[in-house]
């Protein structure tokens, strides 16, 4: 069908139920609205419409460069959605200059939309008041991204490009960058030349004089993690928009065309609950000590957790504090881990943030210590860790959001001591499979950090197990032991707040106590102290 806004001819793809709820999608820059056609063929329940913008595809081509001006292409919009959705709200779908645009129109008092989903595309006035505060990398970063914008505003330059062969390369250029196999539409040389004139005619009017936009509709703004133009993360929406989701997904900028399931997912569960969503945290071991810390330092930040624990009765005390759910989980065992993972993900959903804490502790040399307590301590430790990684991991790929993955290593990790080969080992072996991961899991949008406590006040000491001594002396070296570590005085929740801002900055690797720290620094700088220490039973 066609759709006629002021002078201009828009063709117009409906498909779907007409008494369905309506999604509009709106296409980029150098696209048409075959761009949306692997979405849409995922998006059955709903009145799904798409056009081509003026200046693309089989509408009108005005030659006029102020014919492209944003205040029309929200016209253009509004003409759309009064002839295929003229008595109730539409929801919105936008990417790149699609989104652009949409925010002229979502920022329009009075607008008929039910929600939008806004992917890699700001809006230019947001754009242009984050540009004017104090200067910092972010912009920088931003700057280099958007070189093209600059080209763009070059006199013949750009058009000449186009003419001389990107047209052409364009398909291959997408796909070795981006994965992406669809062949170009076969206007998309004279397109791309007339929609330069979006770039010249709205960016430097919008960045030299922004407006204060502010909306009420309900907004997803979903960030590509890959993406090599744009970046709106940095942006302070909330300051503009009343209800807000922020999220990311592992894709490219032209993520319509490489991730169109996780597209149509994240529009169709905005579509269902516009209210912002909460971040997920599930924590391991999370009864006591470091764990219970964790998930109580993220629930202060408003985030909805999940602990397991095997002692179930602290599972669910802790899971009192924070409003979360408690699981019994033994981590040894990897069916009931994944289990587990299976269950969270069908109740609460894929995890944001997995904190691998469970552990146990023990203490002896190699010889004096048996071939069970070996495995004990690496069926918990390593193995434990091993199966969360995995059962979580595989969820946290699949859904293609990124998310953030902690795995509780130790100072052991990097300080041999003959008192602590199992225990060290184990450590030592969650420290490299953190590293391993980290490098695997970059691309899923997927961080992985290793926390490396040293004397912690913790329960760990009074369940620690010591090789070659029987009850009665372990009672005492446990005791012993924690009361050492409570005159350290280093309580669990310095550690829960690192581990808090590991996930938020992406650090790697992070020693918390001081002496992790100074040992950290000796392994790198001179480990062959260290190993001399160890053997003089210094450490």
């Amino acid at each position: 069908m066609n759709v006629q806004s002021g002078d201009i001819r828009l063709a117009v793809q409906t498909q779907g139920d007409p008494t369905a709820p309506t999604i509009v999608l709106v296409h980029g820059y150098p696209d048409t609205h075959a761009v949306w056609t692997d979405v849409i063929a995922l998006l059955k329940d709903f009145h799904v419409v798409t056009y081509d913008v003026r200046g693309a595809g089989a509408s009108d081509k005005p030659s006029d460069q102020n014919a492209y001006h944003l205040n029309l292409l929200k016209q253009d919009l509004f003409a759309v959605i009064d002839a295929v959705s003229p008595n109730h709200p539409v929801h919105l779908v936008a990417h790149d200059w699609g989104s652009i645009q949409s925010w002229e129109a979502v920022t329009e008092p009075g607008a008929r939309i039910a929600s939008f989903t806004s992917i890699s595309g700001p809006c230019l006035d947001h754009m242009g008041l984050w540009l004017r505060r104090r200067p910092s990398i972010a912009h920088l970063r931003q700057l280099l991204k958007s070189w093209y914008i600059l080209a763009f505003h070059l006199p013949l330059l750009a058009p000449l490009v186009w003419r001389l062969g990107l047209a052409r390369r364009w398909g291959k250029l997408l796909h070795k960058s981006e994965g992406v196999t669809q062949t170009p539409a076969p206007t998309l040389k004279h397109d791309a030349i007339r929609g330069i004139a979006l770039y010249r005619t709205n960016v430097l009017p919008r960045f030299k004089a922004p407006r204060p936009r502010r909306t009420d509709i309900p907004v997803q703004v979903v960030q590509p993690l890959h993406d090599r133009y744009v970046d709106t993360t940095p942006l302070d929406l909330e300051r503009w928009v009343t209800t807000l989701r922020r999220r990311t997904l592992a894709s490219g900028h032209w993520a319509p065309l490489t991730h169109p399931a996780a597209v149509a997912r994240m529009v169709t569960e905005f579509i269902h609950d516009t209210s912002p969503k909460r971040e997920l945290v599930v924590v391991t071991g999370g009864g006591s000590g470091i764990g219970r810390a964790t998930a109580l330092a993220f629930a202060e930040q408003g985030a909805e957790v999940v602990v397991s624990d095997v002692d179930f009765a602290s599972a669910e005390e802790t899971a009192g504090m924070v409003g979360g759910r408690a699981y019994r989980v033994d981590v040894s065992d990897e069916q009931a881990v994944r289990a587990w993972a299976k269950e969270v993900a069908a109740v609460h959903g894929v995890p944001d943030v997995v904190v691998n804490n469970a552990g146990v502790g023990h203490s002896g040399s190699f010889l004096s210590t048996s071939t069970e307590q070996w495995r004990r301590v690496l069926d918990v430790n390593l193995w434990g860790v091993v199966h969360g990684c995995r059962a979580f991991g595989e969820l946290m790929v699949e859904r293609g959001e990124g998310g953030h993955i902690v795995n509780l290593s130790s100072a052991a990790a990097y300080l041999p001591s003959k008192a602590l080969s199992a225990y060290a080992t184990s450590k030592a072996a969650v420290f490299m499979l953190s590293d391993c991961l980290r490098a695997e899991f970059a691309p899923a949008g997927i961080g992985v950090s290793a926390i490396c406590p040293g004397v912690v006040k913790t329960g760990i000491t009074a369940t620690t197990t010591f090789s070659g001594v029987d009850s009665a002396e372990q009672a005492r070296k446990q005791a012993r032991a924690s009361r050492l570590y409570a005159l350290r005085g280093f309580g669990p929740e310095r550690v829960a707040d690192e581990i808090v801002r590991a996930v938020r900055t992406g650090k790697a690797v992070v020693p918390v106590t001081v002496e992790a720290k100074a040992a950290h620094l000796l392994s790198r700088a001179a480990p062959s102290a260290l190993r001399a220490f160890a053997k003089l039973g210094v450490v």
